[in-house]
Order: structure tokens, then sequence, then C-alpha cells
């Protein structure tokens, strides 16, 4: 998964194009600054249709179709390869890596996971576990530091506890 290096707006374009059939235009509209998904990573026109090439030359999606429009050119319809599907399937089911991810990138994978009608408590359950044993280490750093070091080690234990409730609170409302 990390050998095709892609960005997070990537993902997000190969998200959407793995849901359905989809053109570069409803893409934009989902990932624009109001759309469903562009509350919570943005990505602007010109970089979903980058997207989408460096997905085909990944060989991610591929041009299924063509379909005409009633403003503008003719919009081509693209779907994710096996592959394509297998990666963000893969990536969905993935925890991700710092905390500092949590808002940006673990939110993005849930509202996907529930754009799909997917559980999103493996996920939940996953990040949980990789985050709960940060939480002793950032205590002993609060307890040690000193000085402005002190001051960090705070944000980031607080940052953490925060986190960790927000996990616990959207595990429970799984369960609803």
């Amino acid at each position: 998964m990390a050998a095709v290096g892609l960005t997070p707006g990537e993902w997000a374009a190969l998200g959407v194009v793995a849901e359905a059939p989809t053109h570069g235009f409803a893409v934009t509209a989902l990932l624009a600054k109001d759309g469903e998904l562009g509350r919570i990573w943005t990505v602007p026109r010109p970089l979903v249709y980058h997207a989408l090439k460096k997905l085909a030359q990944h060989g991610l999606v591929r041009d299924a179709d063509t379909q005409p429009s009633p403003q503008g050119p003719t919009r081509t319809i693209v779907v994710a390869t096996a592959e394509g599907h297998r990666l963000v399937t893969e990536w969905l089911a993935t925890p991700v890596e710092h905390v500092r991810d949590v808002r940006s990138l673990l939110l993005l994978k849930l509202a996907l996971l529930d754009r799909r009608g997917l559980d999103p408590r493996p996920l939940v359950d996953a990040q949980r576990e990789l985050f709960r044993p940060l939480r002793s280490q950032r205590e002993r750093w609060c307890a040690e530091a000193e000085g402005f070091e002190r001051v960090v080690a705070r944000w980031r234990l607080l940052s953490l506890a925060a986190v960790l409730e927000f996990l616990d609170a959207v595990g429970s409302m799984s369960d609803q």
C-alpha cells in the first residue's frame, strides 16, 4: 500500500471512485469545500483531475465510458480496477499512524465507510489499540519534561486523551 505513495486527496478520490462508476465532476463536487467529503478533506478541482490521472497511471482506476454533459465537455466515466478496490479496502481498514492524522485521515476513512454502509467498529477498535499504549508513554514524558518541553508533552497527552475519548464515543455510537 505504501509503495503506491498516494496523497490523502488521491485516497479520497480513489475511495469515491471505488464506490461506483463516476466522473471527475462528481468527485470534485464531493471533495469541494462545501461537499460531503470536502468538509473533512478539501481537494480543488484541478487536483481532483490530477489525482484521477495519477490513479489511472498506477492502474487503480480506468476509463469505462463517456457521458454527454448538459454543460461543458463530455464526461469520462471512471471505475476502480480490482487493484484499486483492493487497495482502498485495505486503506479503509488501516488505522492512521499519528494522533495528528485523526482530524483528517481517520475522519475521511470513517466518512467513506459510512457512505458504503460499512461498520466502522473494526477500524475504530484497531485505532484505539494502536493509540492506547501511547497514553502511559505520554504521561511519563509529561511528568519528566521541563520548560517548554513540558507544555508540548501536556498538549500531546491531552490531544491523545481527547482522541481516545472520541474513539470510545464513535465505537459506542456504532452499537446503537
